[in-house]
């Protein structure tokens, strides 16, 4: 098992400075964005991605995964980021999101899905590495566990499964719909996203409830539980902390996320 940090909230520095972040907090690597917008864009991943590999491991960190925007085998730079990322040794690579379009479409999207999954297995396959499908909450294809179950019916796991999310699976799955998708996933289960939320009341009139992204311990995922289901399946993929929360400065979402490491690392060492 792998804990790294994906490097989102990380996105105001360079290279060797989110190394010497990460390194700091004493986590293992680094999920590394390879997407619009990201650390390496996808058009310089074949020129950039191994000099950013070599950069962080002087730090003494490793690169298990990447976070691309990638939805088809058939898109633009798509071979070449699968091609780089299984020279570079990273062998598990986070897919970008297939988008619901609304009520009554669901059975035509998922056959639609299921093709382009297939595709990307395929290249995954091709390259030895592994393509992960986000469970993201939300107007996607991928918002449950059993979403991506179903996205995966027919598809040999071996090279494309679920990179699971139990934050997002518990704000759709509530009580125990995020446990019966980790069941349904358990074979398949190859990546690990952390973060948690809990509700806050509006006060004004409307009585409306916002989603806030809180501190592990003190959010509404079971961490516990979930690793110890880990722990059951024999996991032993990368585990990348999000720190996504909302108006921090970076120096105390580091500082956030230094706690938070210190909190899964407990858990795991039970």
């Amino acid at each position: 098992m792998y804990l790294v940090m994906f490097s989102k909230k990380l996105q105001e520095f360079d290279i060797p400075e989110v190394g010497g972040i990460i390194s700091d907090l004493g986590l293992d690597g680094v999920d590394l964005t390879v997407r619009p917008g990201g650390h390496i864009q996808p058009e310089e991943a074949e020129e950039r991605l191994p000099l950013a590999v070599e950069t962080l491991k002087s730090r003494g960190l490793e690169v298990p995964m990447i976070s691309t925007g990638i939805t088809s085998a058939d898109e633009p730079w798509s071979r070449e980021i699968f091609s780089t990322a299984s020279k570079c040794g990273i062998g598990y690579l986070k897919l970008g999101y297939w988008h619901y379009r609304g009520f009554g479409k669901v059975h035509s999207q998922l056959e639609e899905v299921r093709n382009w999954a297939r595709g990307l297995a395929n290249l995954a396959s091709e390259y030895g590495v592994f393509a992960g499908i986000h469970i993201h909450s939300g107007d996607y294809m991928s918002a449950t566990g059993n979403m991506v179950s179903r996205i995966l019916e027919g598809i040999d796991g071996d090279h494309i499964g679920a990179y699971i999310d139990p934050g997002h699976m518990v704000l759709e799955g509530g009580r125990s719909g995020w446990k019966l998708g980790m069941d349904l996933l358990r074979d398949v289960t190859k990546m690990v996203a952390v973060k948690d939320f809990g509700w806050v009341k509006d006060t004004g009139e409307e009585k409306r409830w916002t989603l806030v992204h809180l501190p592990l311990d003190r959010g509404l995922v079971p961490w516990p539980e979930v690793f110890s289901y880990l722990g059951e399946i024999g996991f032993d993929g990368p585990v990348s902390l999000h720190s996504e929360y909302e108006k921090l400065s970076t120096d105390e979402i580091i500082a956030q996320t230094a706690r938070d490491v210190a909190y899964v690392s407990k858990i795991i060492s039970r």
